[in-house]
Formats: structure tokens, C-alpha cells, sequence
């Protein structure tokens, strides 16, 4: 099967190209090339550059910013923006909180949040992770007691990403404690400045700090940043989850790994002095997953294209797997380029000033190749997908 788009999506992709490589700094992109932490500053001009074009919230209702653009052509979007090195509006901003608030939040909060979420004036992270609630995150511990006017609100959330870098938090808290689990469950907007609030670094695997523990001590918080209502915090999280997932297969970001990967081979030394790429061995791991690649593109057009306008489609779950472990395998090609060197590269770290020229090239490879190992496990481990594929779109184990 051939993959074909219409002219005017193929316009649309030549204008998002064009738009790319004309206006986001390369610098930036170069950095993100070379899988390299950024400083808050360039992330932050970066998604305001995207959101000057209406790139950054596309799926938004048009009154904050959306554009009536169809599902194929946002995922067009998503996947040249990955291809081409710029990096993702953040995930946490537009495609959680946002439609969250756009959704069910008062009219007061959509003026005071969306256009500041759009255009990463307001950083948001999410609070939803604790220690003991995470598969079962139903089990969450972390109170919000309302005192008249205000919620006072103690407890943990772990594996908190850029929290250290966020302003506010957007927070699934407990206000009852009578109710049954999911019941009791609300969501909450807190800002990161408010006294009582502690951010504590985890050092990750790839070597980066971008995860946190975050705690609560007495920390009070307006009632006017309650979202819709007390109790219905469960049903706003589940809502997350039927939110953009045109980018789920990670196509364009696992096209320009596997780019690298073969201008790396080209350049690489094997053994007795030949050039990488001339290993068949390697040669045929790096041209299958090439070939996977194009059938995971074909696969997500298809489910974008057929997708349910209301609720999650599962066979998004087939794009989440498959380009999770695409993503793995083009990892291990890179990391396979630098062959012994591999093991005296350090790790990258990001600074305001960013200097990136003098910094060790291997450096974002031994990153990228530790980083990749938690597309098995975020939004969803494969097994739970598969478990998903399973009932939902084979109907194994239900009743015929």
C-alpha cells in the first residue's frame, strides 16, 4: 500500500516546512538534532514562534486558538515539526491542561489560562503520580480540604517532569475522603510559588533532571482554581487521554533519528577501517526498521483518518506500542554508531547560556539511548496497550 495525500495536503506540508526552517532559530534546532537538553528560554521561543502560526493549538476550539483543520493534517503538522528538529509545544500546556480548562473550566479561568498556555507564558506541569498511586492512580493520598474560601492542601507527587522549570501545576487532589475512590477526586490549579510548596530533583537514567518529587505542606489555594466541579477531578482525567493523539506513533521524530542514524553510519569506521554502513548485519537492521517505519506512517493515517470525533479510539494503542519500540530500536542503531566510544561519552547538561559547539556530540547519543527506554512505560506500559488491543479491537476473552 502506498501512502498518497491530497494536494492540498501536500501544500500544507510544504507551507509547515517552509514556515519551520525560515523562523525557528538553528541553534534551536541543532540542539534538538543532537538530542540535547534546552535551556527553559529556548523552549519557551520556540513554542511562541509555533503558536504565532496557530501551530501550537491547532486542536483547541477556534474561539482560543484552534484551527478547523482536519485530524490528517494535524498529524502532518506534528510530524514535521519532529522531523525538522523544532521542538514539541509543551504536552503538558496544550494538549493537557488546556483542553481540560477550554472544556470544563469557568469563563473566567479560559481567559485568565488558555491564551497564557498557548503561548507558554504559564508553564504548566502535572501533578497526578504518588508514590503509592501510580498504576492504580485511584489510590492517590494527597488532600485538598476546602476552608471557606480557600483548599488547603497537603501531600506528594512523584515523577513530577519539569516542575523544577514550571510555574503552576495542574493537580488531582482528594476533597473526600467518604466518597468512593474516583469519587472523591478533584482537580485543582496550584501555583508553584505558593508557600509551602517543596520541589525535590530525581536524576534519571539518560542523566538529565527533568523528574521531580513535589510535596505539600499546608499550602492554601483559592477555590477559583478549582476546575468544573469538587468530585468530578476523575472524570476531567480520563477526558486527558481522548485528547490529541494524532502524534501518538512518534513518525517524524523516529524519521529524523533514523536520518542521523544512516548519516552517522556514513561516516562511522568498522571494523578493518570500512564504513559502518557497509555491515550487512547493521545495514539490515537499520533498512527493516526504515521499512517499519513507513508501515507504523501508513497505520497512523489510517487510524487518524477513521478516528471517533468523541472518546479514544483503541487502535491508538497500536501507534503507542509500535512506535514506542521503533523509537527504542533507532536508539540502539545510534548508539551502535559510536561503537567503544559509547562508553566515555558523558551526558549533556543544559545551561543558560547554551553553548553547544564545544560539547561532546556523542554526549546526546548515550542520552537519547537511556531516554528511550521509558516509551515502554509512560501513558500506559505496553502491556496494558496490548491488553487494550486484545479485548477492545480482536475481542479476545469476551463472549461471542
Amino acid at each position: 500500500m502506498e501512502l498518497q495525500f491530497t494536494q492540498d495536503e501536500q501544500a500544507f506540508r510544504a507551507e509547515v516546512r517552509n514556515y519551520l526552517l525560515a523562523n525557528v532559530p538553528e541553534r534551536i534546532r541543532t540542539a534538538v538534532y543532537q538530542e540535547q537538553p534546552l535551556p527553559r528560554a529556548w523552549t519557551v521561543e520556540a513554542q511562541r514562534i509555533l503558536n504565532r502560526a496557530g501551530y501550537a493549538v491547532p486542536h483547541w476550539p477556534l474561539e482560543w486558538g484552534g484551527r478547523d483543520w482536519s485530524a490528517v493534517k494535524r498529524a502532518i503538522l506534528a510530524e514535521e515539526i519532529d522531523r525538522n528538529a523544532v521542538p514539541k509545544p509543551l504536552a503538558f500546556n496544550v494538549a493537557l491542561v488546556g483542553p481540560v480548562i477550554a472544556a470544563f473550566g469557568s469563563e473566567a479561568q479560559k481567559r485568565r489560562f488558555l491564551p497564557a498556555i498557548a503561548n507558554l507564558d504559564l508553564w504548566f506541569c502535572q501533578g497526578f503520580s504518588e508514590p503509592n498511586a501510580g498504576s492504580d492512580l485511584a489510590s492517590l493520598k494527597t488532600s485538598a480540604v476546602r476552608e471557606g474560601d480557600a483548599y488547603r492542601v497537603n501531600g506528594q507527587k512523584i515523577w513530577t517532569t519539569y516542575a523544577h522549570e514550571a510555574d503552576w501545576i495542574f493537580c488531582l487532589v482528594r476533597t473526600s475522603q467518604e466518597a468512593r475512590k474516583q469519587q472523591g477526586i478533584s482537580f485543582l490549579l496550584i501555583d508553584l510559588a505558593t508557600p509551602g510548596i517543596e520541589v525535590r530533583p530525581i536524576r534519571s537514567i539518560d542523566g538529565f533532571h527533568h523528574l521531580n518529587e513535589v510535596h505539600f505542606d499546608n499550602v492554601l489555594v483559592s477555590a477559583d482554581n478549582l476546575v468544573g466541579e469538587e468530585g468530578k477531578g476523575w472524570d476531567y482525567a480520563r477526558y486527558l487521554l481522548g485528547q490529541e493523539r494524532t502524534s501518538m506513533g512518534n513518525v517524524g521524530f523516529t524519521r529524523r533519528r533514523l536520518d542521523r542514524v544512516r548519516a552517522l553510519a556514513e561516516q562511522a569506521s568498522g571494523e578493518h577501517g570500512a564504513q559502518l554502513i557497509d555491515d550487512p548485519a547493521f545495514r539490515r537492521r537499520l533498512t527493516w526498521a526504515e521499512i517499519e517505519l513507513k508501515a507504523l506512517e501508513i497505520t497512523q493515517m489510517r487510524v487518524v483518518a477513521s478516528a471517533p470525533v468523541q472518546g479514544i479510539d483503541p487502535k491508538t494503542s497500536i501507534l503507542k506500542t509500535e512506535g514506542g519500540e521503533l523509537l527504542q530500536r533507532a536508539a540502539e542503531l545510534l548508539i551502535d554508531t559510536l561503537g567503544p566510544g559509547a562508553l566515555t561519552a558523558g551526558f549533556p547538561e543544559a545551561s543558560e547560556d547554551a553553548l553547544f559547539d564545544g560539547l561532546d556530540a556523542r554526549s546526546g547519543i548515550v542520552s537519547a539511548y537511556f531516554s528511550s527506554r521509558k516509551y515502554s512505560i509512560f501513558g500506559g506500559s505496553n502491556e496494558i496497550q496490548r491488553n487494550i488491543l486484545a479485548g477492545s479491537v480482536l475481542r479476545l476473552g469476551r463472549p461471542s
